[in-house]
């Protein structure tokens, strides 16, 4: 598959954390459109690829390319293209659903009508707007999960990069978010990386890349679900994480 045909392409990809090797020539790439399951136990170097395909830093080696532009000789159009939901929350627990999504779509240079126009659709699109005058403290954690979401499809991107987003959350919950995501990208055609190290959250007819000690060991269409496929990670890995709780 080539960067034309792609959404995300990562190619040979390699990244040290002093003496500690966090990726070790990782390659895959996402087809355009398509849900691409990242799994991995914790510590695979799942979050160290994630802070590359979001610029925080920059790998010592390989080509990093999102909706065609590559990361690093393109930053802005690649990020322009991106959404990011992060493991740790980024909201503003003391303002509004609404204020923080404001907030969000003026730091991507959205103003007046055309930032309350993208709020109301991306909320809608997450079935938030009900919710769009409550303080994000009250909201429970499905809530402001899918708020994050919403938030990151404001500037529509062609590639939404989700980093473990149901940590710490219930097993009814965790299901909600992981069908949401799905409908969006078969809705939308946008291009998914879902970083789980959960197999109950890979659904049929996801790309999936298996990550464990920085290196890929498998990639292709889901061999399987449910017990089938922790049974798959578990051979592949001997890591006993995966199991869903």
């Amino acid at each position: 598959m080539t960067s034309d045909s792609a959404g995300i392409t990562v190619q040979g990809v390699s990244y040290h954390w002093g003496a500690k090797r966090a990726l070790d020539q990782v390659s895959f790439a996402v087809p355009r459109g398509a849900v691409c399951a990242l799994l991995g136990p914790n510590g695979a170097g799942k979050s160290t690829l994630f802070g590359l395909l979001t610029g925080l830093f920059r790998p010592e080696a390989g080509q990093l390319v999102l909706a065609g532009h590559d990361i690093a000789r393109a930053t802005r159009p690649a990020l322009a293209a991106t959404g990011v939901v992060f493991q740790q929350p980024t909201l503003d627990l003391d303002l509004s659903v609404w204020r923080n999504m404001l907030y969000f779509a003026g730091l991507h240079g959205l103003r007046g009508q055309d930032a309350r126009d993208r709020a109301g659709a991306a909320l809608t699109r997450l079935s938030m707007q009900e919710r769009a005058g409550e303080k994000v403290r009250a909201l429970n954690g499905g809530h402001r999960r899918r708020l994050e979401i919403a938030r990151a499809l404001m500037h529509d991107p062609q590639v939404l990069l989700l980093d473990e987003p149901t940590v710490g959350l219930d097993a009814p919950t965790r299901a909600a978010l992981t069908d949401q995501v799905h409908a969006l990208a078969r809705d939308s055609g946008i291009s998914v990386l879902w970083a789980t190290h959960l197999t109950d959250e890979v659904q049929a007819g996801d790309h999936l890349v298996i990550l464990h000690q920085g290196r890929v060991l498998s990639e292709g269409p889901t061999p399987a679900v449910g017990p089938a496929l922790t049974d798959h990670f578990l051979a592949v890995t001997g890591d006993q994480t995966g199991a869903p709780a």
